[in-house]
This record gives C-alpha cells, sequence and structure tokens, in this order.
C-alpha cells in the first residue's frame, strides 16, 4: 500500500510530487506515475532529415553548328563563344567555351593550322601565351588558339570564368588544359572552320 507523498524526478527538467490516489489500483502505484511512465518510456523520434535535393542535370553540350564543314576538323564559334573538336566520323572530341576577339578581325570561313608555338609573346609583348595553334593573320598579326595569356606578372588576362565573353584582341584564349589538348590533336593542316 502507498502512503504519502514523493518526489519524483521526470528526467527532462521535471519534478513531479505525487500524492496517494484513491485510483491507485492494484499494484499501490500512484495514478500519476502510471499515466506518466508510459510517455516517458517512448521513444523520442527526431523530425525526419529533409530529401535531399537531386542534382541539376547535366545539360548536353551544344550541337556541332551547321554548315561547319566535314571530317577532322576544329570549328570556332563566334557567336557562342565555343569550340568543337570534330573527328572524321562527325563524333565530338570535345567542345568548350573560349575567349574570341572583341573586334571584327576575323571573318567566317575555311583556314587551316599553318603554324604552332608552343610558346609566343603576344603582338605587345604584354605577355606570353602557350600553345599558340595559328590559322589565318588579322589585320597585322597572327590569329590563333592558345592559353589565356600571362602578363609580365605572372597573372592571367581574364579569369576561367570569363570564358565565353569575347576579350582579346584577335585570338581565341583556351583553359591551358583545352589548349594543351587542341595542340596536341590539331597538327599542321588540320582545317580549322569559323562560323
Amino acid at each position: 500500500m502507498f502512503f504519502g507523498s514523493v518526489t519524483v524526478s521526470l528526467g527532462i527538467g521535471l519534478t513531479a510530487i505525487l500524492a496517494p490516489s484513491s485510483s491507485a489500483g492494484d499494484d499501490d502505484t500512484p495514478a500519476l506515475v502510471r499515466a506518466t511512465l508510459p510517455v516517458l518510456a517512448q521513444e523520442v523520434v527526431p523530425p525526419a532529415e529533409p530529401e535531399p535535393e537531386e542534382p541539376p542535370a547535366e545539360e548536353a553540350d551544344p550541337a556541332v553548328p551547321a554548315d561547319s564543314g566535314e571530317g577532322r576538323r576544329v570549328v570556332f564559334s563566334q557567336g557562342d563563344q565555343r569550340v568543337w573538336l570534330v573527328e572524321d566520323d562527325g563524333t565530338v572530341t570535345s567542345t568548350y567555351l573560349v575567349s574570341g576577339s572583341r573586334f571584327d578581325n576575323l571573318d567566317p570561313g575555311s583556314y587551316e593550322v599553318r603554324a604552332r608555338y608552343r610558346h609566343a609573346t603576344s603582338f605587345d609583348n604584354s605577355g606570353t601565351m602557350e600553345y599558340f595553334v595559328e590559322f589565318t593573320t588579322g589585320w597585322s598579326e597572327p590569329i590563333g588558339f592558345h592559353a589565356i595569356p600571362v602578363d609580365h606578372d605572372g597573372q592571367l588576362e581574364q579569369s576561367l570564368d570569363d570564358l565565353g565573353v569575347a576579350l582579346s584582341a584577335g585570338c581565341i584564349r583556351q583553359d591551358i588544359e583545352d589548349a594543351a589538348f587542341l595542340w596536341d590533336w590539331a597538327p599542321m593542316g588540320t582545317p580549322v572552320i569559323v562560323v
């Protein structure tokens, strides 16, 4: 039989003072304890984690421009500021954003690789360029594909994030990895199509 009152810590920062109850039942346990214990014994379930968001679907690379020739070739779109390296069967080996000329000094048409320079200096001696693949001449200087120029302080003349924007004085600037790949992929005589 239960006599008197009992102070019980409920383990969650609360304390209850239990007094005898006439509804104690057969086991002499006060009613408040019988009512509280099942609640305290329940498993605490944390809120569900939100479902992770699906990563955005990768966008498909743009198709090679129509009327850009056939066979193995380099295609440069001035409007898209993009290069495609196309195999004989039409398969695209690589495509990537570049930065072509901000001036109107390159006419659309068919050209071919006519010179290659592993290291080159810009026409105004403001910096150096790696993997220069020349295919024509602009107003007075060679035009080709090359890595983003590095100035005399060792800084890139533009950021990689700016690829896709026409920023050069005539040539087509590339990330150095893309420039090295094109250098290896396009030997002398490789067709270059500018659209």
